[in-house]
């Protein structure tokens, strides 16, 4: 008798973007659904799950459908690793946003290009940030070590290893005083604003789920989290072109010109040298820089030496949140903190 594996259902995780009211750019992925439960506990279920996280079965060359809320269907087709893109020049989106600016779509597959018994229900939610033109500046923050406590400074990255395989999203620290802070620029000086945030990381996008569930557990403002493909992860090899994650901040402030921003980072990796770069490129545009200090000697140093004498953007080594609160406060990007 020969047995056939059994197939898993199929899903599409639309990753939450960024647009404006004549640009609609929504991007996610199609995927098996490997029935993966982020609030599993036990060392073998957290095993298991990061494995499947990582190792996963995409469904390539497959059409799919994007239903945005006027009926309007945008066609796209996923490429070879299961990621899909549509950028389109749209009419009038601002009107099917909310007041926070986010405009809600649906995905679907074609069921003419897969198996349609493997889709449970075919109809996939996402959303994209249109920020509303009352926002005052944008912020746009690193993830690891800035707001998530990783250890990626850690010797041979071993407790950025445990932390993600072995604690689930809800048990992660962030940074004390982060999800305060993030809301107060969110907010902005009148403390009733809609700045939009975002979130740009070097992880892989097999991490998204995981971060989306972190940041939300932890009670930050909602914003697009923006990862780079798994591929460019492993590759160590050094290139010539520009990290994923600069090319990303570039993408946003392209994509916003009338809309300055705050960047935040950590001095534990290469954030200062590439916010130093976009904010010498854009010196009018980028308010400050914040930088949340490491436990590591030789980086700290490095990074004090970087701005020593710096002065094209207000920059602050910060050592903890209340010097952030302070400086925010001072510069009028932030209500009262204290009330």
């Amino acid at each position: 008798m020969i047995f056939k594996k059994k197939l898993d259902p199929l899903q599409i995780i639309a990753f939450q973007t960024y647009g404006t009211n004549r640009h609609f750019y929504a991007k996610g992925r199609a995927l098996e659904d490997e029935n993966i439960d982020l609030s599993n506990k036990g060392f073998w279920k957290l095993l298991i799950n990061t494995w499947k996280r990582f190792e996963t079965d995409e469904v390539g060359d497959s059409p799919i459908d994007i239903h945005l809320p006027n009926g309007k269907v945008i066609k796209a087709r996923t490429d070879s690793e299961g990621y899909y893109l549509a950028d389109e020049e749209l009419e009038d989106l601002e009107e099917y946003a909310n007041e926070e600016g986010w405009l809600p779509y649906e995905v679907t597959y074609d069921t003419s290009g897969v198996d349609p018994t493997r889709i449970r229900e075919n109809r996939f939610p996402g959303e994209i940030l249109i920020p509303p033109a009352t926002a005052e500046f944008g912020v746009i923050s690193d993830i690891d070590d800035t707001i998530l406590h990783t250890g990626v400074v850690s010797s041979l990255k071993w407790q950025v290893i445990f932390n993600t395989v072995f604690k689930r999203p809800e048990k992660r620290t962030p940074l004390d005083g982060a999800a305060q802070f993030y809301h107060l620029l969110h907010r902005g000086k009148t403390g009733e604003g809609s700045n939009p945030i975002f979130y740009v990381s070097h992880s892989p996008w097999n991490l998204y789920r995981y971060l989306e569930l972190f940041l939300k557990e932890h009670n930050f403002p909602k914003g697009p989290i923006l990862l780079r493909s798994f591929k460019s992860f492993l590759n160590r090899k050094k290139v010539v072109e520009k990290p994923q994650k600069q090319k990303e901040i570039l993408n946003i402030l392209e994509t916003y010109p009338n809309l300055n921003f705050i960047l935040i980072g950590d001095s534990g990796e290469h954030d200062a040298d590439i916010y130093i770069e976009i904010a010498e490129a854009y010196p009018d545009r980028i308010l400050a820089i914040y930088l949340r200090s490491v436990k590591h000697r030789k980086r700290m140093m490095r990074v004090k030496g970087l701005f020593k004498s710096y002065e094209t953007v207000p920059v602050l080594l910060a050592e903890d949140s209340k010097q952030l609160f302070s400086h925010a406060f001072e510069k009028g990007f932030i209500a009262d903190p204290g009330h």
